[in-house]
C-alpha cells in the first residue's frame, strides 16, 4: 500500500557512543530498551543513566515491540506531506514518541494496537515508528 510516508524525508539521527548499541539493533530490525540492573525498571529515550534511580548500572534487553497509541495527532499542515505524530506505550510499560505509519491516517485512533517498523533515514540508521497491528 502505497502511503504518505513514503515521499517524507526522515533525518538520520545522531550516533553517540552511548546509543550506538540501539542503532545498531535497529539496523538489524530489533528494538532495544534500556534496562536498569539496580531497580529493574526499563526507560526510554535510551540513555546510560536511569531516570529511576540514578543508577548507571543498565543494559540493553530486547523489546516485544507491540504497543498501545496513548496520544495522536494527524498533522496536515506542517508541510505538503500529512503524518500522524504519537505517543505509544510499549507492553514493556514505557511510553515513546513516534510515527503511526503504513496506514490510512483517518482511521488511527487512541488506543489501537501498534507494532514496531524499521523505517529508512536521510543517509543513517532506520528509526523505529510503529503501524496498526494486523
Amino acid at each position: 500500500m502505497a502511503t504518505p510516508y513514503q515521499d517524507r524525508k526522515i533525518p538520520a539521527p545522531t550516533l553517540y557512543p552511548d546509543n550506538q548499541a540501539f542503532w545498531e539493533a535497529a539496523g538489524r530490525g530489533e528494538l532495544l530498551l534500556r534496562h536498569c540492573k539496580d531497580c529493574n525498571q526499563p526507560h526510554w529515550y535510551p540513555r546510560p543513566i536511569c531516570p529511576h534511580c540514578s543508577s548507571t548500572n543498565t543494559e540493553y534487553r530486547p523489546a516485544s515491540g507491540k504497543a498501545s497509541i496513548y496520544s495522536l495527532s494527524i498533522t496536515r499542515r506542517a508541510g505538503p506531506i500529512p503524518y500522524a505524530i504519537a505517543f505509544v506505550t510499549l507492553d514493556e510499560g514505557v511510553t515513546m514518541m513516534t510515527n503511526i505509519v503504513d496506514c490510512d491516517l483517518d482511521t488511527v485512533k487512541i488506543g489501537d494496537r501498534v507494532e514496531v517498523v524499521f523505517k529508512p533515514t536521510d543517509g543513517g540508521p532506520p528509526v523505529p515508528m510503529f503501524r496498526p497491528m494486523a
